[in-house]
């Protein structure tokens, strides 16, 4: 029996080899989209549990907030009047006892710059109960008092530092050629206490 084959119409190809070469990469191919499936999955699984972490936080802080104004209401009666007004008068006491100037002076030397000197300061309280500080510094250039400020951010005991006002020097033979109105918040000891130990 004979058989013709023309091997120009019908070329012969090595299947083996194209498995070999082909096979390959599609299973790389393969392997890479079932790590990127997984991955995908793994974060809609985090992205869930951080969505139901929030949910709960939300719902926490509108508890609450919720009694919190069913506090401050019952505080608002006129039958508790009396009790408030001493509360508010124990609070603001223990506050003023907080603060110390020594301590003060002493965390501002460790912060104020060279050639920068503190001409006046003022502590009030703020509405949300922080000891707020108001400094009147004085020297030769603004880029002192950006250092203050720089370095009040960078301590524990101040926060929110910030220039709020910049005019002539009064007292240029001292070798003042600015002062500065320079605001930042004060954290006393048991405050600073508190939050080292996680306490509101």
């Amino acid at each position: 029996m004979r058989l013709d084959i023309n091997l120009a119409s019908q070329p012969y190809e090595d299947s083996g080899r194209f498995w070999a070469r082909w096979g390959a990469g599609l299973a790389g191919l393969i392997l890479i989209t079932l790590v990127l499936v997984y991955v995908t999955a793994l974060g809609w699984v985090n992205a869930a549990k951080d969505r139901t972490l929030i949910r709960k936080s939300e719902e926490q802080i509108a508890q609450r907030d919720t009694e919190m104004r069913n506090a401050q209401a019952l505080l608002n009666r006129s039958e508790n009047s009396a009790v408030r007004d001493r509360s508010q008068f124990l609070n603001e006491l223990f506050e003023r006892k907080s603060f110390s100037w020594t301590k003060v002076f002493a965390d501002l030397e460790q912060v104020m710059p060279a050639h920068l000197h503190l001409v006046s300061i003022h502590p009030e309280m703020s509405r949300e109960h922080q000891l707020q500080l108001k400094l009147l510094v004085a020297g030769e250039s603004r880029d002192r008092a950006i250092e203050l400020v720089r370095n009040m951010e960078g301590s524990r005991r101040f926060e929110q530092a910030h220039i709020e006002e910049e005019s002539d020097a009064i007292n240029r033979s001292a070798g003042d050629n600015a002062q500065f109105q320079i605001s930042a918040y004060y954290v006393p000891e048991t405050e600073l206490m508190a939050k080292q130990q996680g306490r509101p």
